[in-house]
Formats: C-alpha cells, sequence, structure tokens
C-alpha cells in the first residue's frame, strides 16, 4: 500500500477490507480466530520525542485487524468504535485512551465502546473532563475515559521498516497479541460482535485527550508505505 507525495495534506488512504458494502450484522469475523500478518513500513515509527511536523517518520494512521467501521458514507459516526487490532499513528495524532500509554506510535489495540459498562462511564467522564480543564489534573478523566472506550493496548517497541510477524487470537473472553511469538498484550473481555477485516495507511490525524480536546484532519506526507507479505485469518 502506497501513498505519494503529498505536501498539500489533502486526504489519502490505501486500503484492504473485506466488508465493503455488508450491513455491520454481516461482518464476516468474530471469535474464536486467529490472525497472522507478516509486514513492514516503509519509515520508522513516531518516538516519544516525535514532533507533528516530523516527516522521517510514519505519518498518518496505519494498521490491520478487526473493527466495526463506525462511520457513514460520508464520514458521520454513526457508533462507538470497536476494534481488535494492530494500530499505528503519528503526531499531531494524540488518541489518549489508556492511562500511561502515550497517545500515538505503534499499538496491540482492543476497543469495546459498544457495551453496557461504557454507557455507566459517560456522565462521569464528562464531569471528569470538566473539573480537569479547571484544576489542571486529567488524571481522573483518563481513568474514565479509558472506562468509556474499553481501551486496552500497549505499545510495541521495534523497528517496523523491518519485517516482523503480527499474530492475535481473539476469543470472547480474552485477545492476546504477539509479535514474533513474543506476548505483547492481554486484553480481557475484547468485543463479540462481528467486524471486518482491514488493512490500510492514510494521512489521518485524529485528537482525543482526557482535558476534552477532540479534532481530526489530515496530514502532509513524503511518499510512504506499508508492504504486506501474507495475510492468514483462521477460525478456532
Amino acid at each position: 500500500m502506497l501513498l505519494p507525495e503529498n505536501p498539500a495534506g489533502d486526504y489519502a488512504d490505501a486500503q484492504i477490507d473485506d466488508y465493503g458494502k455488508l450491513a455491520r450484522a454481516q461482518f464476516p469475523w468474530r471469535p474464536p480466530l486467529r490472525m497472522e500478518v507478516r509486514a513492514r513500513a516503509s519509515h520508522p515509527a513516531a518516538g516519544a520525542t516525535t514532533g507533528a511536523d516530523d516527516m522521517t517518520v510514519l505519518r498518518g494512521t496505519a494498521g490491520f485487524g478487526f473493527w466495526n467501521y463506525p462511520f457513514s458514507v460520508r464520514g458521520d459516526v454513526l457508533m462507538l468504535p470497536e476494534a481488535v487490532w494492530f494500530f499505528y499513528a503519528a503526531p499531531p495524532s494524540n488518541m489518549a485512551l489508556v492511562p500511561g500509554v502515550p497517545g500515538w506510535g505503534w499499538k496491540a489495540q482492543v476497543i469495546h465502546s459498544m457495551r453496557p459498562g461504557a454507557l455507566l462511564a459517560t456522565l462521569p467522564t464528562a464531569l471528569a473532563t470538566g473539573w480537569g480543564r479547571v484544576s489542571q489534573d486529567s488524571a481522573p478523566a483518563a481513568r474514565w475515559l479509558q472506562r468509556l472506550s474499553g481501551a486496552r493496548e500497549a505499545l510495541i517497541e521495534t523497528d517496523i521498516t523491518e519485517w516482523h510477524s503480527y499474530s492475535l487470537e481473539w476469543r470472547a473472553g480474552e485477545a492476546r497479541f504477539w509479535v514474533d511469538d513474543n506476548l505483547v498484550l492481554r486484553a480481557p473481555q475484547p468485543p463479540t460482535r462481528p467486524l471486518g477485516f482491514v488493512a490500510w495507511l492514510d494521512n489521518q490525524y485524529a485528537v482525543a485527550t482526557p482535558r476534552g480536546v477532540l479534532r481530526f484532519g489530515a496530514t502532509p506526507t513524503a511518499a510512504q508505505s506499508l508492504t504486506i507479505d501474507s495475510i492468514h485469518i483462521q477460525p478456532l
């Protein structure tokens, strides 16, 4: 998947998926299953000190795995997100969903927003966010944001320009992720509803922080690519 040089920052996306025009109830994948992908990127991953204008790292977002495609054809948000995947984002993205984990980088990630507990967390999250903006203490809001999103994630410290094997097992009670057979994340209570497979590289960014900052956009990129050698998905 290749994005050409894009100095103007016009939206660009290279993607493969298997859900197309399917209704979400017909999305083809549900637990238990195992996915294995062998992949590499053209640029290194953004790190803790990467700036929003750094063109030497992979820009935008990228990844592969399963999600519920929570948008309309016009890009409107129709529902809360559900995902079990390997996910990457570079600054200016800052999706701070889990306390102590940076809001960007290359991650193993589970998001489970469409569950009863998420509704119960909505009001406390809003109140904690408001308090954080007044007090400058965002720690309570960060904890409530994780409860709202149902997010579990782990930063993957590996050179994404080299070939690596990425695997996940998605079961009803737990999702587990490996890089080159090394376990990097165990996430209890993942989504169980049908999801679709997607692998992509784009130039989007998203900001969602415990301080109540929420914005989206597209960013300039150099020519960049995500190369996938193989994809294997097997029901268990």
